[in-house]
């Protein structure tokens, strides 16, 4: 039998700055520990507000 790969892959939210809306899923790598990049946000579209605005990581 082959072996099991660890999950290197976690699944985390996008959770809008301005509305607090939980907008995106998405998965990050998390093996070799979180990019900084990533830490501080990542700019996405909000249907609510109709702009482009800040995401932040919001683990459930």
């Amino acid at each position: 039998m082959a072996k099991k790969k660890a999950n290197a892959r976690e699944f985390v939210w996008l959770q809008c700055t301005e509305c607090g809306d939980l907008n995106y899923r998405t998965s990050i790598n998390v093996k070799g520990g979180i990019s900084e990049k990533v830490k501080e946000g990542l700019s996405k579209y909000s249907p609510r507000l109709r702009k482009h605005t800040l995401h932040k990581i919001k683990r459930k």
